[in-house]
This record gives structure tokens, sequence and C-alpha cells, in this order.
């Protein structure tokens, strides 16, 4: 039970709390499963295959874009230099002193600006900060949006023009 007079950041009815299911479809399922993947890879260095085994077989998968979910985690764990040098080049301090909550959010968020150019940049930024919000820390997701905002000056520069006329 929560102190009077102070509010705590996660009350104790929300302990066990799960999504609304109709409120996500299976491409948001899969890139919140995405970030705790990437997270545990991030925490633990896991091997790809052990982590996509891992959120393979569970329950949230039927949920997920499946197919979404293996295809950005491979690309992600298997060659994650290039997306964390663009990431780093948008960031006011050195890539290792982010949480490694912020780090997932990042990389997803940046592997779907750089390389899922079918997905809006709009969706992609308010996407991850949804999820930062979710399972980051408390202001964690104006730092993500901010940095996402200058990769997707750069990645997705024709379609905020686009968006702007």
């Amino acid at each position: 039970m929560s102190e009077p007079g102070i509010k705590p950041r996660i009350r104790d009815d929300e302990l066990d709390w799960q999504p609304d299911e109709r409120r996500y479809g299976p491409r948001p399922w899969a890139r919140r499963l995405l970030v705790q993947a990437l997270y545990q890879w991030r925490v633990t260095d896991a091997e790809h295959a052990d982590v996509s085994a891992q959120f393979s077989a569970s329950p949230d998968m039927a949920r997920a874009d499946q197919a979404y979910f293996l295809e950005a985690l491979q690309a992600i764990i298997t060659s994650p230099q290039a997306l964390i040098a663009s990431i780093d080049a948008k960031l006011d301090r050195p890539w290792v002193q982010l949480d490694p909550v912020e780090q997932s959010v990042l990389l997803l968020g940046a592997y779907e600006l750089q390389q899922r150019l079918d997905i809006p940049y709009r969706s992609v930024i308010n996407e991850a900060v949804e999820l930062s919000h979710t399972f980051g820390a408390e202001g964690g997701h104006k730092y993500v949006n901010g940095v996402l905002d200058k990769i997707a000056a750069e990645a997705r520069n024709v379609e905020i023009q686009a968006t702007k006329t």
C-alpha cells in the first residue's frame, strides 16, 4: 500500500497489469516484445538464436506479428553497429551511459526509420514514445522522442518535407 500524499509510480492494483488487447494490434505487440527481447540481449549478451527461441515460445507471441518480430530482431541483433553509430551521433552523452531500455527502444526506432520505409515516420516515433512510457524511466520518452526526431530528419527528410506541404 502507498503512503498518503506520495504518488507511487505503479499503483498496487497495476502490478499484474496487462494491456488491453483491443488497443494493441499485431505490430504494436511485436514492438513490445522486441523491446523486451532487445533489453534481454543488451543486459545478458545472449545469442540471437536464444533470444529468438525464447520469445517465439512466449504465449504473447500469438498476439504479435511474428514475421515482423523475427525479421526486426535478426536485423538489429546480428548487425547493431550501424544502428548504434547512427544513434550515437545524435546523443548528448555516450551510448553506454543510456539505460538498456532506452537503448532497446532507440535501436528499434532507428531500425524502423532507416530500414522500414513502409512504416510512416510519425508512427515509428509515436510507438517508440509509447514504449518508453511503458517500459522506461520517468521522462525517458522525451529523450527518445528527441533522438528519433533527429534520426528521422536525416533518414526520412523527403517524407517529412512532403507532410509539410
